[in-house]
């Protein structure tokens, strides 16, 4: 078979546009046979944008040949070949116009995308962004954004696809071709598959395939539950020493088998008292810095206790990130110097994990709402699945509508069949909770924290011992894990799973079989089909008052024309003393569903009763287990409604979200506790023999009094705490800048000159760091504004500008662009204020716009206020500080990641020096040098640290 592998360069993605450049590598089979490329030149100036992107400029296309040279040239080339780009839609459009204005035949071959072979043949790809697959794949891309390098890498990706389809299973190209025979959107891809297909079956039988089948699915698991015991009760006795003995064995352990292992101080003290809490059956809040090494300071007492008592001890983390990097990197490294085998296990939510009965169900249907984004989807994981050992969400990329395929295969407890299941003992989920019931340690998150207290603890495994790292999140989780959500589409979504049409959904399935019952139950077959008929209608009647609720609702939260948070979402709060005038017309319409779902909910319950008896014969249970799964979802979106609308608990704040953009779409509903310090003390603290707090940011003005009020630790005598210095001199390696006459945003100029202001420093200090430069808004609207100017600015400098929510929402993307480029300028809002690791010199400046003070007209922040302020306390000092205080450290941290790394903090917020707060977060940070000058002294002093830094 041979493959023309196009790229072009062009003034841009309109039908008006032209191509600059192009490049062409034709392969023959597993070869590169030739290459074509040249320079075009366009009818039209290049615009500085794309001469930016890639370098090419009129002066460099002005002794080009004309676009009818080139496709004189390179139109024999396409002849008798499949034509395959990355994004081929756009090239393909190019080309086809091109060969139209030379007078040529339109190109009538097939065309091949790289990003649909990508997804598929390499679900875990975390983008497929060519730059970023080139490097996940370790192809070699010299020069992006040029065409001829851009086919030449496209082209070694695609020799990288053919090689890996005929690696797979052959079961698995029978699945997956089978998927796209009656797709009539991507015919190119169909007939590609087939061939490639027959090729395979003309050279492979099944038998002489090595991988494990069930099911008509290539596994890469075989079956859970009977794993031998990891050690003995001789290894046991191994830890019956002491701590401190073991640990010094342990020490020299570390010393022979790691040469850069050093011992560190820090890091030995909280070793040391976290064990002693353990021993102790005591509380700990303890903070350490960067570079303290947390993640081994409770690895290790927690495995030297769990398995010298034989308990199990549970470590929650707030992100994905850290339980990977858990898993992945401190985990394997114990195992490799413990004393003792032992068991470690990861547990998330059960929505993480695939269903295989449901995905089973879903390819043997081709049940799609979406042909083409479905089919993909599905073959990405069928693909997936021939290699995954846990079956969880995060090893795969999903993109467009993949999460929304997600949805429909995940994980539940309402729709599984547990043991009669065929799928059991393969299960995903079932794997992970017997590992983690066998585990020495389990590492979970605090989402299923609370989520296994709010289902009285049947959903983690029975524990007395719990280290909670990143822990200053914790009372924002645990107050939205114990309050009540409900989301606009969640509900359209069931819905949608019941009945999407006459032909689809759970009831129109489940009729059509019913119906095929018809001869051997006469006489209940009809009684059946008419109860599922007259659901029907009932089903839309509900679904048309949930619209019109939430269209009614979302003008609530329209006309409040409220923001927060980094994508400018409105927020709308329901209080008591100002409630909406139409709010009665809101609780009939509420009513009206309320009833209806009753009303639905107890005909299914009588279909499933009915049908009951004959589940089995018949092979029903699947069917009948995910209606009621559906029906019990419904039920608690009907409950969670009218909580919501009745404001059914005083002591909740109720509110409302939406996205401007998609409207009642977005639709958000919020029930939460306005207080959770005494759930978190009567569930957590009070049930547990001993709770680890541990992170970089839990104290303020250097005590623990704001997290122990907010976690319902004030007065408990149990508990010890610990304020463990950074091992990271920061007096030499950052220093602190404060421009003493920069603008505030209030009074007579206001934020637009401010902004003007900040983006005159920025190109300043920008130009003399050579951008690496980290800079945290606390606004998205602030940010958007000065984004275009500062990008302008610095342009001429060579310097790029990277904006979140403008360049991309997605922070390891935006992260990993920024790393890469010799000289940028990076704009975050608040998920970069944490989480974000740039060490070394990719990262020299980081500019703090505002303090990070939480808006207080956001609902749980005004409801907090208005409890302190009947108790006679300020909320401003009481709340709003201490919340930006521990914010702000985290911003702080993502300068200094390492012993090594040096630079410059900005604060733009003169705050800091002219309120009496303002030194509350001075005084938070750990030790830098801190100095004030006028805005215009600011960059000799950098340039002076920097020279200094240098010497």
């Amino acid at each position: 078979m041979k493959y023309a592998v196009l790229d072009f360069e062009t003034t841009g993605g309109q039908t008006t546009d032209e191509i600059i450049q192009v490049g062409l590598v034709l392969i023959d089979e597993d070869n590169i046979v030739k290459r074509y490329s040249s320079l075009v030149k366009p009818n039209q100036s290049i615009p500085p944008f794309i001469t930016s992107l890639t370098g090419i400029d009129d002066a460099a296309v002005q002794g080009a040949p004309s676009l009818e040279e080139v496709m004189m040239e390179m139109q024999p080339l396409l002849y008798d070949t499949a034509l395959v780009a990355h994004n081929a839609g756009f090239d393909f459009a190019f080309l086809q116009r091109a060969l139209d204005a030379c007078g040529y035949m339109p190109f009538s071959g097939p065309v091949l995308d790289t990003m649909d072979m990508l997804t598929i043949l390499f679900p875990s790809l975390s983008s497929l962004q060519l730059g970023n697959v080139c490097h996940e794949l370790e192809v070699e891309h010299a020069r992006p954004h040029q065409a001829d390098s851009d086919a030449e890498a496209t082209a070694l990706i695609w020799l990288k696809c053919l090689q890996k389809l005929n690696r797979l299973p052959l079961l698995v190209l029978q699945r997956i071709t089978a998927l796209f025979e009656n797709d009539y959107s991507n015919n190119d891809l169909a007939w590609f598959l087939q061939e490639m297909l027959e090729r395979k079956e003309a050279s492979v039988s099944l038998d002489e395939d090595s991988y494990k089948y069930y099911r008509q699915f290539a596994m890469n698991v075989d079956d859970w539950g009977d794993d031998e015991p990891v050690r003995s009760e001789e290894d046991r006795a191994a830890l019956q020493v002491s701590f401190d003995e073991f640990y010094d064995g342990l020490k020299q352990r570390m010393k022979e088998k790691f040469d850069f292992y050093e011992e560190r101080e820090a890091q030995s003290r909280m070793l040391k008292e976290v064990a002693s809490s353990f021993d102790t059956d005591r509380h700990l809040m303890i903070e350490a810095g960067t570079g303290t090494g947390k993640s081994l300071g409770y690895l290790i007492p927690s495995l030297y206790h769990g398995i010298r008592e034989d308990k199990k001890v549970l470590i929650s983390t707030h992100t994905i990130n850290l339980q990977e990097q858990l898993r992945t990197r401190d985990i394997p490294v114990l195992q490799e110097i413990f004393p003792v085998p032992f068991q470690a296990a990861v547990l998330k939510g059960r929505s993480h994990y695939l269903c295989l009965r449901k995905f089973e169900n879903k390819i043997q249907l081709q049940d799609f709402n979406f042909a083409k984004e479905e089919r993909l989807t599905a073959a990405q994981m069928i693909v997936w699945l021939s290699e995954s050992e846990r079956g969880d969400e995060e090893e795969l990329h999903l993109t467009g509508r993949g999460a929304e395929f997600w949805r429909t295969v995940e994980s539940d407890a309402d729709s599984c069949l547990n043991r009669a299941c065929p799928w059991f003992k393969k299960c995903f989920y079932h794997r992970a909770r017997n590992d983690a019931n066998k585990a020495d340690v389990v590492i979970t998150n605090h989402s299923l924290l609370f989520t296994d207290i709010k289902a009285d603890h049947r959903l983690l495994p029975s524990y007395k011992h719990l280290v909670i790292d990143e822990a200053h999140h914790l009372e924002e989780v645990a107050s939205k894990h114990m309050g009540i959500e409900l989301k606009y589409m969640s509900f359209v979504n069931t819905l949608t799973r019941l009945f999407r049409d006459s032909k689809n959904g759970q009831l129109p399935s489940l009729r059509i079989r019913l119906q095929g019952l018809g001869g051997e139950l006469p006489e209940h077959s009809a009684e059946w089909d008419a109860l599922i008929e007259g659901i029907y209608p009932k089903l839309v009647e509900v679904k048309e008052h949930w619209d019109h609720l939430a269209e009614l609702l979302y003008e609530l939260v329209n006309g409040k024309m409220g923001e927060s948070g980094e994508t400018g979402q409105l927020v709308f709060r329901i209080k008591d003393d100002q409630m909406p005038k139409q709010w009665d017309k809101l609780l009939t319409i509420e009513d009206n569903i309320y009833i209806g779902l009753g009303e639905i909910s107890r005909k299914l319950d009588r279909l499933a009763q009915e049908l009951k008896d004959w589940q089995e014969e018949h092979d029903l249970k699947g069917s009948l287990t995910d209606l009621a799964g559906s029906v019990k979802e419904l039920n608690r979106q009907r409950d969670a409604l009218r909580f919501f609308m009745k404001r059914s608990d005083p002591d909740y704040v109720y509110w409302l979200e939406a996205s401007p953009q998609f409207k009642m779409r977005s639709l958000h509903l919020f029930s939460v506790p306005t207080d959770v310090s005494k759930i978190l003390q009567q569930s957590l603290f009070d049930e547990k023999d001993s709770v680890i707090l541990t992170s970089a940011t839990l104290s303020v003005d250097k005590t623990f009094d704001y997290s122990r009020d907010q976690l319902g630790l004030g007065r408990s005598d149990k508990l010890n705490t610990v304020l463990l210095p950074s091992p990271f001199n920061y007096r030499k390696q950052a220093l602190v800048c404060i421009p003493r006459d920069f603008p505030g945003i209030k009074g007579r100029d206001g934020e637009d000159y401010f902004v003007h202001k900040l983006v005159e420093s920025l190109h300043e200090v920008a130009v003399e760091t050579r951008g690496r430069m980290l800079v945290l808004f606390t606004s998205y609207r602030m940010l958007k504004n000065a984004y275009p100017e500062l990008k302008e600015r610095l342009a001429s400098a060579g310097i790029q500008v990277l904006g979140q929510g403008i360049d991309s929402f997605n922070r390891s993307k935006l992260t990993r662009l920024f790393q890469e480029s010799e000289s940028a300028v990076l704009l975050g809002t608040s998920s970069f204020w944490e989480g974000v690791d740039i060490p070394g010199e990719a990262l020299t400046c980081l500019a703090i716009v505002r303090l990070p003070f939480q808006p207080p007209n956001h609902p749980v922040t005004e409801a907090k206020s208005e409890q302190l302020k009947k108790s006679n306390l300020n909320p401003f000092m009481k709340l709003s500080v201490p919340q930006a205080v521990i914010r702000f450290k985290q911003g702080f941290g993502r300068l200094v990641r390492r012993a090594s790394d040096k630079g410059i903090v900005i604060l733009y917020d003169t705050r800091v020096i002219d309120t009496q707060y303002g030194k509350y977060f001075l005084y938070s940070l750990p030790g830098p040098k801190i100095e004030h000058m006028p805005t215009g002294q600011m960059v000799p002093r950098i340039k002076q640290w920097m020279e200094e830094e240098h010497a």
